[in-house]
């Protein structure tokens, strides 16, 4: 690996020279692909300067500057550049053309970035910086060209031969090869290139604008998979008319394409016109996929369509603004997921992914903010910082200046920037410019760094019936943050009074907390208000505020905001369980299981109840404690679950057999998601532990009324956590079934990796070991070793240090194969302050014998560096 120097957002300048036109000639082999790029230059710096490309793992076959080759003296050619000095131009005109020829080797890429193999196809993955390894280039997101691609290949191997844009021409050539051509009118930086050559399955469609224009939809998948590109398709004609409506966007080529791959570092990319997915994301059928995966396709789908404008007509002028796309587009298809489901169950499943591991991120060694500063590798920075917290902070700009203004302010957004890169700011400008609102103080979302904890207190006067609000903010303090500043911070509350007929009155209030400290004033409040806060967890933050159990009791009882009652539920949950990590013999109080019963018989949704009754995840409650023991959590969250379960068990089973029968004559994902819930605390029970047994039975005895993928793997999850007797008989019989299905293999791997067994690492070594187990494919990698660090905290975190020993052996290997992979999976290596000194010397042993590594990649060497410092 090379050495390589951090690049900070204050550097930035435009480039001396920009491209116009490029085209492209690609003539596929796995070994030696050979590159002909014809690039239109235009000379932006009128004084003399030379031309420097980015280019990596490149074989440089020519160069040739207006016509006339150049000899190796005439240019500089180092590991990831090719420099033509200034000199060469002195001559030429500010327009001139410049034709390099390379070679690169797809099927040795098994950092599957650029150009590589996935399984027999040919594919690209060239966001962030992978355009470079495909040809020499001005590889920078602000450089925007027109692209003209040849694709040539084998006519036999390869009769699909695909990427951006419309296909303008096609022909066969000797020797048994054929070529089309395809050409993108919209200018667009490299990383949204895309080609793919394969044999696929097509599942055709078309789509009628708002406009009248007929666009064809293809999705391309492996042979045998057609039939599970159905509700890929379906979700892409959802989207395409929930953008219309919502946003007044239509699409804009005559094609649109997606290809599923099962080797990809992504979940997707919105390469323009031609969509390139894994796998996991686009194929489902009844019989393998679960709830889950329909909705995560759903929200894939949506979140790459809406890249269209969010992204592309409309790009970043530098990594550093990747939030502008991702932040902005994931709000986008969060709003779409709550249009289409639940909106409540969907807000407060981002919530739990926001709080258990975005705040962790915050609070880690590679904390930054939503717009990064400075940078040694951008892939390190497709973060939840980036994408989740991004999102969150534009649903802030949202309440801030209401729906209707927001909307606005996207087409005045659109109509003042497409075809052009450009920064947050000026997203921000486009929004107070429509509003009129000031959001000069809200910019320092996209400069500051850390979760912000806001501390309350509160004072009612019965004289004046006035109640006072105080919150207090504060941000982390740190070397590179001394001071952070107040920030701009929209509260949702609702407060909640007792009127003279004992009946509960529910008022909702928006307020703008803008100083470090504010009080506020509500009138005419007939009694001391019970406050639910943060209602539709309208900011990123903490709150600090000593609310009694009483009062939280109360707001799951009567709160019209369901955000606010879930909310409720999960402080007195992470309260106990915080409890029982300090004294294990606290006594857990009945009102518990008073207020979970009362919640198991109530009329709310099934998936709302379902969400209720989840409890806080390890990594949410580690972020809360200081210098806890990983076990004791561990043993505080088990000891609750087993509580609840004993406490409610009679409502637990009638809800349980419930739901079960409901959803033999229904396919209601909220019954399936309750009845599901109700089994894992079941299966803690010695009375009613062999109903995960029967379940698993039961969804593999082939009658349609009960067979399914979700009770299939619910079932046997239950039986991982308890270890059960039948689980190895169960997941022989699972991989049996399944063992030629990828992606329900995946799942299979990630059950094996959670189960808490004291042969758990032998287990995992056999994994390894498994025939159909490849670090190469990152899938399969993250399915085994990132399902053991992420949801096995029992053993990822023993006494030991085991468990953090595999983790960083795995890492070790996928350094030298796929380093993108080995950065993501570090992850919760570096996250170790929250925990004991001891298990923090385990875990930053592991990290220095990796810090030690020959060859290590710039991708770990970011995250080493900052977890060591």
């Amino acid at each position: 690996m090379t050495e390589s120097s951090p690049r900070f957002l204050s550097d930035y300048s435009p480039s001396d020279f920009t491209l116009s036109n490029v085209n492209l000639t690609v003539s596929l082999e796995d070994k030696k692909t050979e590159v002909i790029s014809e690039l239109t230059v235009n000379k932006i710096n009128k004084s003399s300067c030379e031309l420097i490309l980015n280019g990596e793992h490149l074989k440089l076959v020519s160069v040739t500057l207006e016509n006339t080759v150049l000899t190796t003296a005439q240019y500089e050619l180092s590991e990831t550049h090719l420099i033509l000095p200034a000199k060469l131009f002195d001559s030429l005109s500010d327009e001139f053309s410049l034709v390099i020829i390379t070679e690169v080797n797809p099927e040795e890429n098994t950092a599957l970035e650029g150009l590589f193999k996935s399984g027999d196809a040919f594919c690209t993955q060239c966001e962030a910086e992978g355009f470079r390894r495909i040809t020499y280039y001005l590889d920078r997101p602000d450089v925007m060209a027109t692209f003209t691609t040849k694709v040539i290949a084998n006519k036999d191997e390869y009769p699909y031969l695909l990427a951006n844009g419309n296909k303008i021409d096609s022909g066969d050539l000797e020797h048994g090869k054929h070529f089309v051509t395809w050409y993108d009118p919209f200018p667009k930086p490299c990383y949204l290139f895309a080609l793919v050559a394969g044999n696929f399955d097509l599942l055709t469609d078309h789509f009628v604008t708002v406009s009248g224009r007929n666009v064809t939809l293809e999705i391309f998948v492996d042979q045998g998979n057609l039939h599970k590109a159905e509700h890929a398709m379906t979700s892409l004609k959802k989207s395409m008319a929930w953008d219309e409506e919502v946003y007044g966007l239509e699409y804009d080529l005559d094609i649109y394409m997606i290809v599923a791959v099962d080797f990809f570092n992504m979940g997707a990319m919105e390469n323009k016109g031609l969509n390139v997915f894994n796998s996991k994301y686009v194929l489902a059928d009844s019989e393998c996929a679960t709830d889950s995966d329909y909705f995560n396709i759903e929200a894939v789908i949506a979140h790459e369509y809406f890249h269209n404008w969010t992204g592309n007509r409309v790009t970043c002028r530098d990594w550093f603004q990747l939030s502008l796309k991702e932040g902005l587009t994931v709000f986008r298809d969060q709003q779409f997921s709550a249009d289409m489901h639940s909106s409540a169950v969907t807000r407060i499943q981002n919530v739990r992914l926001l709080r258990a591991q975005q705040f962790a991120e915050d609070a880690g060694p590679m904390a930054h903010p939503i717009r990064p500063t400075k940078v040694l590798e951008m892939n390190n920075f497709y973060t939840l910082t980036v994408y989740e917290k991004g999102a969150e902070v534009i649903r802030m700009l949202h309440t801030l200046v209401g729906a209707a203004n927001f909307r606005k302010g996207m087409d005045l957004y659109f109509k003042l920037y497409d075809g052009m890169a450009v920064t947050c700011d000026d997203f921000i400008n486009a929004m107070s410019s429509a509003s009129g609102k000031d959001l000069s103080q809200f910019k320092l979302w996209y400069s500051q760094y850390g979760t912000p904890t806001i501390k309350v207190n509160e004072l009612y006067d019965a004289s004046t019936n006035s109640y006072h609000l105080t919150l207090k903010q504060s941000s982390p303090v740190t070397k590179s943050q001394p001071a952070p500043q107040p920030l701009h911070i929209p509260i949702k509350l609702e407060l909640l009074t007792v009127n003279e007929k004992n009946d509960t009155i529910s008022t909702d209030h928006m307020i703008e907390l803008t100083e470090v400290e504010q009080t506020f004033e509500f009138k005419n409040v007939e009694s001391k208000p019970i406050t639910a806060l943060l209602a539709d967890f309208s900011a990123p933050v903490k709150l600090d505020f000593a609310q009694d159990e009483l009062c939280l009791y109360s707001i799951i009882n009567h709160a019209r905001n369901s955000f606010c009652r879930w909310d409720a539920g999960q402080q007195l949950l992470i309260s106990y369980v915080k409890q029982l990590t300090n004294d294990e013999q606290f006594a857990l109080p009945q009102a518990l299981i008073t207020s979970i019963n009362h919640l198991l018989t109530s009329n709310s949704e099934h998936a709302f109840i379902a969400e209720q009754l989840k409890l806080p995840s390890f990594d949410e409650v580690a972020g809360l404690i200081d210098n806890v023991s990983p076990q004791r959590l561990v043993s505080a969250i088990k000891t609750l679950a087993e509580f609840i379960a004993q406490g409610t068990q009679e409502h637990l089973l009638s809800v349980y057999q419930l739901c079960k029968e409901s959803s033999k004559q229904t396919n209601n994902v909220g019954t399936r998601s309750l009845k599901n819930v109700c089994l894992e605390y079941l299966s803690l029970l010695s009375k009613t532990k062999t109903l995960s047994e029967k379940q698993y039975e039961q969804a593999n005895n082939g009658l349609a009324e009960y067979e399914n993928m979700t009770d299939s793997l619910a079932a046997l999850t239950c039986a991982a956590k308890t270890n059960s007797p039948a689980l190895i008989k169960q997941l022989n019989h699972f991989e049996n079934k399944w063992q030629d299905t990828t992606l329900v293999m995946d799942k299979w791997f990630a059950i094996n990796a959670t189960i808490e067994s004291e042969n758990i690492f032998e287990h995992l070594q056999g994994l390894l070991e498994h025939p159909l187990f490849t670090l190469k494919n990152p899938n399969r990698a993250r399915s085994l070793i990132g399902a053991f660090a992420m949801n096995n905290p029992k053993y990822f975190h023993c006494l030991s240090g085991r468990g953090y020993e595999f983790l960083a052996e795995q890492i070790a290997k996928l350094n030298t194969i796929n380093p993108q992979v080995a950065s993501r999976l570090i992850t919760p290596l570096i996250q170790y302050k929250s925990f004991e000194a001891s298990h923090q010397s385990l875990m930053k042993a592991q990290l220095v014998k990796l810090h030690r590594l020959t060859n290590l990649s710039n991708d770990l060497k970011e995250k080493l560096d900052a977890a060591l410092k």
